[in-house]
Order: C-alpha cells, then sequence, then structure tokens
C-alpha cells in the first residue's frame, strides 16, 4: 500500500556526476522522488540501499573515482518499481560488449553484490557502446514475512499491510 496515498504509477530520471558528494545528493533527491514515495516503507528501503550500493559502485569501480556521467530512471507501475542505472565508465568483470552478463557469474567483493542479489529481482547488466545498463526490480516484500506463500492474490488478508503484492497470506512474504 503506498505510504502516503501516492500514485500507483509514476517515473522520475535523473542525471549526476559521479563524484561522492554528487551520490550523496542523488540519493537524497532520490528519497523524496514520486516513485520512492508510493511505495511502502520497506519496499522505499530496499530501493535506497540497492540505489546507494549501485551508484557507489559506479564511484568506486566504473569510474574508479574519475568524475562521470550517471543516469538513473526508475519507473514505478502497478506497485512495482524498476530501476535502470546507466554510466560510460569501464565495464564490469566478465562482461563483453554487446552481450548480457551474467550477474550472478560476477565475483564477491564486499557485501554489496550480496545486498544487491538479495534485494532485487530479474537483475541484469549489459556494456553495450560504451555504456554500462543494470536494471532491476525493486523485491516486493511484507513487514515480518519470512517465508515465501504460494496462494493466489485473492488470498490476501487485508490485514498483511500487503495489498499491492501479487501473492501473499498470513503475513508472510509475497512471492511473484
Amino acid at each position: 500500500m503506498p505510504s502516503d496515498g501516492g500514485p500507483a504509477s509514476a517515473s522520475y530520471r535523473l542525471r549526476l556526476d559521479s563524484r561522492p558528494l554528487a551520490v550523496r545528493a542523488a540519493l537524497a533527491e532520490l528519497a523524496d522522488c514520486p516513485p520512492l514515495r508510493a511505495l511502502p516503507s520497506e519496499d522505499r528501503d530496499a530501493a535506497q540501499i540497492l540505489l546507494a550500493e549501485i551508484l557507489n559502485n559506479c564511484t568506486e569501480h566504473a569510474y574508479a573515482g574519475r568524475s562521470g556521467p550517471v543516469e538513473v530512471a526508475l519507473d514505478l507501475r502497478r506497485g512495482q518499481l524498476s530501476c535502470e542505472v546507466a554510466d560510460r565508465g569501464r565495464p564490469m568483470p566478465a562482461a563483453r560488449p554487446g552481450l548480457p552478463c551474467p550477474v550472478l557469474s560476477l565475483r564477491e567483493g564486499g557485501f554489496g553484490w550480496m545486498l544487491i542479489r538479495a534485494l532485487a529481482e530479474e537483475l541484469r547488466y549489459c556494456h553495450e557502446n560504451g555504456v554500462n545498463r543494470l536494471s532491476f526490480r525493486v523485491a516486493r516484500t511484507c513487514l515480518a514475512a519470512p517465508d515465501p506463500c504460494p496462494c493466489p492474490r485473492s488470498a490476501i488478508p487485508p490485514e498483511s499491510g500487503c495489498e499491492s503484492a501479487p501473492r501473499c497470506c498470513e503475513g508472510r512474504t509475497c512471492s511473484d
């Protein structure tokens, strides 16, 4: 359920520089943009963590401390947030131009990729024509929801607090 009765659909685009202070300012701006404001608090928190990890990876790895452009696109449709982050920095290891990189094959460097994989669905990366593109959907969650539930959408109890989820019952995790 939207936290403030926000829109069922919203888009937001942001272009920023890869410098750490610019990333910090961009994260503050994104936290207050319409697509994130319309999410339930736990989904909004997940989106903010994902964006922080990904934008910091652009700064630290793609541009390796150099300045460069980063673009963020957020699209909220039917309660589901899709995101794309693009930069012109160095490609991820194992990426070949024009071909999708199997994100699960990327080596772990720290906890960032572990968090990204845990909080994102449909995680995709490609490097084409000098542009890195990482796209994902924010995984849907329900507060206090430890186990996936195979129940059909019609089984969502009103008190679960997860009306926008495709499937949920007894307050357990929503799953696609």
